[in-house]
């Protein structure tokens, strides 16, 4: 991943509040039905629809020291759950659904001028419920912070649109936990205007493509590899003299929603 060599350095003004609206829209569709048959999934919706926040929450991805775009930096992880729980009462960063090896929370410098920088972030975490957990597939999104007057002009952190894009697991008696997948239109936390970028010429940048790529480079080792069609092995195969090795995968590779 190119990163580029000026560097910038990122702060807020402690004073400044933020106003944060959440939205959890009803589960569309899960494969067992379990938005139905489930009460916590059938009534899932955000704890408070709005919230005011201290900057300080928003230091949290931030990097603690000057960066250039194309660079990446761990959240920390207060802040993040601290937002994650006006959507849900108990989100939880070690994942009871994925394993150890999903564990993270990253963001990436996209672009910036003299004005605005930009800043992508992707979080992995879960909801733990009183009958089992919600694991969305990831928390993507974005910060932008106005460097003149030190605050956060837009922030956005939503679950990705995708024909599937939960999984969840249900305690349904002693000794038996279903598993399940699905669905879910909406789920997020945003504040400001969310086209505050639209039309601006930035000083440096990266496309969006390669910052989600550099994101997803830190959570995934399959991320490396460059995958090719079978179609197209079968070309190369014989072209650079060498094998075909053939992988079949029942879900995504690039997400916690299988």
């Amino acid at each position: 991943m190119r990163t580029l060599s000026d560097k910038i350095t990122l702060s807020l003004d402690s004073d400044a509040d933020v106003l944060v609206k959440g939205f959890i829209a009803p589960i569309e569709y899960t494969q067992r039905n379990y938005h139905v048959d489930w009460d916590e999934l059938a009534n899932l919706k955000a704890v408070e629809p709005e919230k005011q926040y201290p900057a300080s929450i928003f230091q949290a991805f931030l990097p603690s020291e000057s960066v250039s775009v194309g660079e990446c930096w761990q959240i920390e992880e207060e802040g993040a759950l601290t937002l994650l729980r006006q959507l849900s009462p108990n989100p939880q960063l070690e994942l009871e659904i994925g394993g150890a090896d999903s564990y993270g929370l990253w963001a990436c410098l996209r672009a910036y001028n003299d004005v605005f920088a930009e800043i992508l972030f992707r979080i992995h975490a879960e909801f733990v419920l009183e009958k089992g957990w919600f694991a969305p597939s990831q928390f993507a999104g974005h910060v932008v912070i106005d460097r003149v007057e030190k605050k956060v002009a837009s922030f956005k952190m939503h679950v990705p649109d995708a024909t599937l894009n939960f999984d969840a697991r249900w305690r349904i008696r002693d000794g038996l936990c279903g598993a399940d997948i699905g669905f879910c239109p909406q789920m997020e936390l945003c504040a400001g205007e969310q086209d505050v970028f639209q039309d601006a010429k930035f000083t440096e940048a990266i496309t969006q493509e390669e910052a989600l790529q550099a994101l997803m480079l830190r959570f995934y080792k399959s991320a490396r590899i460059n995958w090719v069609p079978l179609e197209e092995a079968l070309e190369l195969a014989p072209a650079l003299q060498k094998p075909i090795h053939a992988i079949s995968s029942g879900g995504p590779l690039a997400d916690e929603s299988c």
